[in-house]
């Protein structure tokens, strides 16, 4: 990178030192999706200058209006802006790719050597953590979103409605979008709770891409190229599902796995704690590729690898694909990897259609995006999913055997510890988790001596 000595600004960047960038920037992306924009902020606004923070926040804007992993789609923006498509295509994709590769590691060790005490007993300090994490998202969802009487009824019903009624996530989803629609007509004061980041507070000096530099010819919008990011991305879809479905067909493992999570990505807003629920009752309950306990244990690998927190569904499709042996007993590992292939592919798939088929139009408005009152409605939705989700965990996490069975004393208090350091004292995901898993790992072999 050639950087102009009078005014610091950089002159040009190649795509070797981009793509140098992107790939360290999955593997230190850790820190859930604030952490992994910080990150970008801080090196490309601040100390590289590649793109303004107008710009920037302009872009992650959009990217919080769609459903997927922000994080991600934001890189990808900035990659596609700065390279072209294959620039976007490359700043996602090593986003994801490296969390896969470590993911796949680790889910081959859980199913392999979980059942080795010293394992076993890390993940049971980790499942009461994870409990209290979830719960500290709904929190942190919920203080951002639940600004009025009318948002906190819509989280409450949304609570009811999957707890007590046990009504699909899509349905609540919808409902909560008209709810926020209608609401938006009659309502605009109650639904005007956007979650854009607003604008740039102060100027960091001149980038590459500056406030006023004018839209690379690449990422002006027009319908043609509209038109054919359209008809690619639904070919690329087609081809991979007609695939599955001619060498396996319709009702196999890897052909279910791709059209389910096909349908989770697009159901991705509020983050990835805003669509276990549904993963939940698809995986776990529907499909069975993988119990109630592992999929405690598979969130818990998420918190702790980089990547976007939705890469629990590379663990999900490792679980399943080992669990229904799709390759035979003998080739679990290329089953499970397999698995967890395809299931990131089909979810990550619709987040660079998105940013592709959509940022040129975005790049013509260069204006403030918020959020719509539809998504302000489906945004308090989640609120209620996730404490729901809260729930379901803690009594998988203190009741193991059902109610009838013995409580778990030992969890109670690893959750409640993890509760007070995560909201009274701050403590971030990754210590929180390491903790709780070596005070599990203490109590396994603590046991036997005072037995």
């Amino acid at each position: 990178m050639i950087t102009n000595t009078v005014t610091g600004a950089p002159e040009r960047l190649s795509f070797g030192e981009a793509f140098a960038y992107w790939l360290k920037l999955g593997f230190i992306s850790f820190g859930g999706p604030a952490g992994q924009i910080a990150i970008m902020h801080e090196e490309l606004v601040e100390r590289r200058r590649w793109i303004s923070e107008s710009r920037f926040l302009h872009a992650l804007n959009y990217c919080m209006l769609l459903p997927g992993p922000e994080a991600q789609q934001l890189a990808t923006y900035i990659g596609w802006l700065m390279h072209r498509t294959w620039g976007g295509i490359v700043a996602g994709v090593l986003f994801v790719l490296p969390s896969l590769f470590i993911l796949i590691g680790l889910s081959w060790v859980y199913m392999a050597y979980g059942n080795v005490p010293a394992i076993a007993g890390v993940f049971y300090g980790i499942k009461p953590a994870v409990t209290a994490l979830v719960m500290h998202a709904a929190y942190r969802i919920g203080s951002r979103t639940l600004k009025n009487a009318w948002l906190w009824g819509i989280a409450v019903a949304a609570f009811i409605a999957i707890f007590a009624l046990q009504l699909p996530f899509p349905v609540i989803v919808l409902a909560a979008g008209i709810i926020g629609y209608l609401g938006g007509r009659y309502a605009p004061d109650k639904f005007s709770s956007g979650g854009a980041h607003g604008k740039a507070a102060k100027s960091l000096g001149p980038a590459l891409i500056d406030d006023d530099t004018p839209t690379p010819e690449h990422a002006l919008f027009s319908w043609r190229r509209f038109s054919r990011v359209l008809v690619t991305c639904i070919a690329l879809w087609s081809a991979a599902m007609g695939t599955l479905m001619a060498l396996y067909g319709w009702d196999a493992v890897l052909t279910q796995m791709g059209w389910f999570f096909t349908k989770a990505a697009l159901m991705t807003f509020g983050g990835a704690y805003a669509v276990l629920p549904y993963v939940f009752q698809g995986a776990v309950e529907h499909y069975q590729w993988l119990s109630a306990p592992q999929m405690i244990d598979g969130l818990a690998l998420g918190e702790t690898t980089p990547g976007p927190l939705i890469m629990v569904v590379s663990f999900v499709g490792f679980v399943g694909g080992w669990t229904k042996a799709i390759f035979g007993v003998d080739s679990l590992f290329l089953s499970g990897a397999v698995a967890a292939s395809v299931v990131t592919f089909f979810t990550f798939l619709p987040s660079f259609f998105f940013i592709l088929l959509g940022a040129p139009f975005i790049e013509s408005t260069h204006g403030n995006l918020k959020f719509t009152a539809p998504l302000t409605g489906i945004t308090a939705a989640v609120v209620g999913v996730i404490v729901n989700l809260a729930v379901f965990f803690a009594y998988h996490v203190l009741w193991p055997q059902g109610l009838s069975g013995h409580f778990e004393w030992a969890s109670a208090f690893i959750g409640a510890a993890a509760a007070v350091v995560l909201f009274r004292f701050k403590v971030g995901v990754i210590p929180v988790v390491l903790v709780a898993g070596l005070a599990g790992l203490a109590l396994t072999f603590l046991r036997p001596v005072f037995s």
